[in-house]
């Protein structure tokens, strides 16, 4: 089974790669392998931009039979716990747009620039609706922003307009590039902080890691086993 392994740094998966010197053999710089498994790594950079370019260079001629992209979130919603990991079912882009004079918010959408319905979008939004046997990660919303929110005033208004749970920076990207490519796939997020007035000392991006990459591990053994489930 060919897997496409994406993420933006290194650093957020870099046990994992590390756990696969011990489990795979190495084919190149960025190919690991064992009798079930061929797992490409994509490193694509931070944030939309990055992401898109990277996955649209890469699928034009590499053909997995999914694709998972690794990260971390920040979390709007309290309930989710510092250090859980998400996976992400919906995605929009979450500052693709105008500000209008009064300071709100219009998107591509709403401007007519873009079709709410118009393929890979459902009313507005990316989702991954097909997959299945991954119930134990809580589902998410998210948003995609090329500007982190940091600001009181301006994390309400996002809440208000799209109501996510957590933000990312590259997850529309991955969505987006997935859907139109018609490649099963899961985005998988650890919460490293809370979507708050902008404080690092609250961060828990070390706990984060450490689950994200144990949670991909796992979920590669699971499709190990329901390995015929994949390969279409």
């Amino acid at each position: 089974m060919k897997i496409l392994l994406v993420a933006a740094t290194q650093f957020e998966i870099l046990p994992l790669l590390q756990s696969f010197g011990e489990k795979f053999k190495l084919k190149d710089n960025n190919i690991y392998f064992n009798k079930e498994h061929e797992i490409k790594i994509l490193i694509t950079g931070v944030g939309l931009t990055h992401t898109a370019f990277a996955m649209g260079w890469t699928l034009s001629t590499y053909r997995p039979n999914f694709c998972i992209n690794a990260g971390l979130a920040g979390a709007f919603d309290k309930n989710l716990k510092l250090g859980q990991v998400v996976n992400v079912v919906a995605q929009c882009f979450g500052d693709l747009g105008v500000e209008e004079k009064d300071g709100s918010f219009t998107d591509m959408f709403e401007l007519g620039l873009l079709k709410h319905n118009e393929m890979p979008f459902v009313n507005g939004r990316l989702y991954n609706a097909e997959i299945s046997g991954f119930d134990f990660l809580p589902s998410v919303r998210s948003i995609s922003v090329n500007k982190v929110h940091g600001y009181l005033e301006s994390i309400d208004k996002i809440l208000a307009k799209y109501q996510p749970d957590v933000e990312s920076m590259e997850g529309a990207a991955f969505f987006f590039s997935c859907l139109q490519a018609k490649i099963p796939f899961l985005e998988i997020r650890g919460i490293s902080n809370y979507v708050e007035p902008r404080n690092r000392e609250n961060w828990c991006i070390g706990l984060a890691i450490e689950n994200l990459n144990a949670t991909v591990l796992d979920i590669i053994e699971l499709m190990t086993a329901e390995a015929a489930r994949y390969q279409k």
